[in-house]
């Protein structure tokens, strides 16, 4: 467990928040393991710009997984296909954007083969987001969970979709934003869609 750094929770598909942290904390990182599912986090929804403004897209979970469920034990339900739906959404919102078609093989396997645990299909999506954003870090897990690290920045409730922090964001190039404006802290795929290889100069 490392003595100083960061804290941070789990996403799907990360807002551009979480990436400008881990990028101040690189390679001081460690990711909750063990927090109890809350609900309506990033931890298993993703905002996206679609031609209508603000689109979230909503990764389903098995029921019973919000009562007192360490995260990492959460299933992924495939009641419904959740993926087909993911997989349209992101075509849709980002076929135009200049490097959609650049990224889409790396991410399109996720929304084919079904990954049992949100935790590790979010993992592994996060180990391709920091691949294509070029950050070289060493991510550590928490062991157990502690309601407190006296000696880490703890952002595991900081950054979510209810609480608009001041975080300060330089508008880029969006495909829609002629309709609506410039949207910040969206999905990290946002700005990778519409930037490329200029989203790590841009974090």
């Amino acid at each position: 467990m490392i003595e100083k750094g960061t804290v941070l929770p789990m996403f799907y598909l990360p807002p551009v928040e979480y990436f400008t942290q881990l990028n101040i904390y690189n390679p001081d990182i460690v990711i909750e393991r063990h927090e109890h599912f809350p609900k309506q986090t990033y931890r298993n929804r993703a905002n996206i710009y679609s031609p209508d403004g603000l689109l979230t897209l909503v990764v389903p979970v098995v029921r019973g997984s919000k009562v007192h469920k360490p995260i990492k034990d959460v299933k992924i339900s495939y009641d419904f296909n959740w993926q087909r739906l993911h997989w349209m959404g992101l075509q849709s919102c980002y076929r135009r954007s200049a490097y959609f078609e650049y990224y889409e093989d790396e991410f399109a396997p996720f929304y084919e083969t079904k990954e049992t645990f949100l935790f590790d299909y979010n993992e592994k999506l996060l180990q391709v987001i920091l691949k294509q954003l070029k950050i070289k870090t060493t991510i550590s897990y928490t062991e157990s969970y502690e309601a407190e690290y006296p000696n880490l920045v703890d952002l595991r409730q900081s950054i979510n979709p209810k609480k608009l922090l001041p975080f300060q964001q330089k508008p880029y190039f969006q495909v829609f934003d002629e309709r609506h404006g410039f949207m910040k802290n969206l999905s990290i795929i946002d700005l990778l869609f519409n930037q490329g290889p200029q989203s790590l100069n841009y974090l």
